[in-house]
């Protein structure tokens, strides 16, 4: 809304046990440290308790750990379990599991953690999407390198929604702090953290895979665009990992100092509408907000062209992509005519954004365009990650609202009523059921069900899908250029 500390050498406890919120992220660069900049911090370090994408995207594949992971392609590929079967009824999978694995404080990673780690998402577990995980049964440990995990009805996106934060592993010796001590099994483990500016990962000494290129990596934490870019220019750091003012990136392609790596993304940038708060509990007026916005200059205007346009929470690499973006063209007269048909005059919307840069300069054309159809609407920029997931979030305290969904396959959370949108449509809700247990082919037609009902009831208008450009400094090899996981993956770079 696309989120360690060992037992080791004396010198690195040192470093670790610093991670506290006042301790200096400050290191020495040099040829084996990484600086990468991003715009959203971290709120704290519990993705198990705490919504939005920061987190993840800081520790997930560098920090923590899962039985299985997405690889660049965005296939399902082995991490912590070398392996897995599944049953002919797809309610059983049995996982062997990598040997010799421990967890940053020194606790060996068995099969004990993993039926450990499941249910404890069940039990413990406070964030939205939890409930993912309710489809398991029970987990067995047959042998300390083989969980068996048993689903009370097959399902087709649990193995999937494994490869999310919610596959980490844990230990039951490292849960105490979630916080602020953050244990996985990872190739990193977090050494320090200054609030308001960076996070400093370290590599872990007893990692059991591939050791990563860079010993010591820097999160810098940048919101405004201007500053990021200029951070990259002047050696502040080595890599912005997504590109936040647009309009920069023709400077970044002529100068041969940087690498601009383009792709795409699972992320949907949402108009959201409070779908129980009036008038927008009326289909009639969401649909004409959606009419009254011209997507295209929205995106030209606010991103520079950039970007793909969606109709639905479909980005084009899932397997039920149709391309909906046409349903809703750009009508004002339309979008007035709607609003005269509700009753809908004299609208005045709150809009409480995220003070991120894309949704500043999205809303900004937002209101322009909504004006444009007698829709007056007061833009409230919230400090995000925080405030913004309390009062918008977590309360559903607005009326509009723009954000970056990047989960993968996150259309089920309209399958939610409880979720921010406010959404309940049950056969949208029986579809999303059915699509999960059924077939591979009945999943695909569900969802493009799901897909085009979301539609049909502007649910949400999705502005556009956010492309994943990446800047780096030349020297710096192995980006993905898709960014199909919730985690920015460190694993694969390395000088070059």
């Amino acid at each position: 809304m696309k989120a360690r500390i060992p037992v080791l050498a004396a010198a690195l406890l040192l470093v670790v046990s610093g991670c506290s919120a006042g301790s200096s992220a400050s290191v020495s660069a040099g040829p084996d440290t990484l600086s990468v900049g991003f715009t959203a911090e971290p709120a704290n370090f519990d993705f198990t308790k705490t919504d939005g994408a920061a987190i993840p995207q800081a520790l997930l594949y560098n920090v923590y750990e899962g039985l299985v992971k997405l690889d660049p392609q965005g296939r399902v590929v082995p991490l912590l379990a070398k392996s897995w079967t599944i049953s002919p009824d797809r309610k059983t999978y049995d996982f062997q599991l990598q040997r010799g694995v421990k967890f940053g404080n020194g606790a060996p990673f068995t099969a004990d953690d993993v039926k450990f780690s499941l249910l404890r998402v069940k039990t413990d577990w406070t964030i939205s999407i939890k409930s993912t995980m309710d489809v398991v049964d029970h987990v067995d440990v047959v042998a300390p390198d083989h969980a068996r995990v048993v689903l009370s009805k097959p399902s087709n996106g649990w193995l999937f929604s494994l490869t999310s934060r919610l596959g980490a592993m844990f230990s039951p010796t490292g849960v105490a702090d979630l916080a602020n001590k953050p244990i996985g099994t990872g190739p990193y483990v977090v050494a320090a953290r200054k609030r308001g500016d960076s996070v400093v990962l370290k590599a872990n000494p007893a990692y059991w895979g591939r050791k990563p290129a860079y010993t010591t990596v820097v999160l810098k934490y940048i919101k405004d665009p201007t500053a990021l870019n200029n951070a990259l220019y002047s050696n502040g750091i080595d890599v912005i990992s997504a590109i936040t003012a647009p309009d920069s990136i023709p400077q970044f392609q002529a100068d041969d100092r940087f690498q601009v790596v383009q792709g795409t993304s699972n992320s949907e940038v949402t108009l959201a509408f409070n779908n129980k708060r009036a008038p927008l509990t009326d289909p009639r007026v969401r649909q004409a907000l959606t009419y009254a916005i011209d997507r295209k200059a929205l995106l030209d205007t606010a991103w520079a062209g950039r970007g793909t346009l969606i109709g639905s929470m479909v980005p084009p690499t899932d397997p039920w992509y149709e391309d909906l973006a046409n349903v809703y063209p750009f009508d004002p007269a339309k979008a007035k005519a709607l609003l005269s048909e509700a009753g809908a005059t004299n609208l005045n919307l709150r809009m409480r954004i995220p003070n991120l840069p894309y949704a500043v300069s999205a809303a900004q054309v937002v209101q322009s365009q909504l004006a444009d159809v007698g829709v007056r609407t007061t833009i409230e920029p919230l400090d995000f990650p925080a405030v913004w997931l309390k009062q918008v979030f977590t309360d559903h305290d607005y009326d509009l609202s723009i954000i970056q969904h990047v989960e993968a396959r996150d259309i089920t959370t309209f399958g939610k009523p409880t979720y921010y949108w406010g959404y309940d449509n049950k056969r949208v809700q029986q579809l999303l059921a059915e699509a999960d247990s059924g077939t591979p082919e009945q999943q695909v037609a569900d969802m493009k069900q799901v897909a085009r009902q979301l539609n049909t009831d502007a649910a949400a208008d999705w502005l556009f899908l956010f492309p994943n450009v990446i800047v780096a400094k030349a020297k710096v090899g192995g980006f993905a250029a898709n960014q199909v996981s919730e985690s920015f993956d460190l694993t694969g770079l390395a000088p070059r």
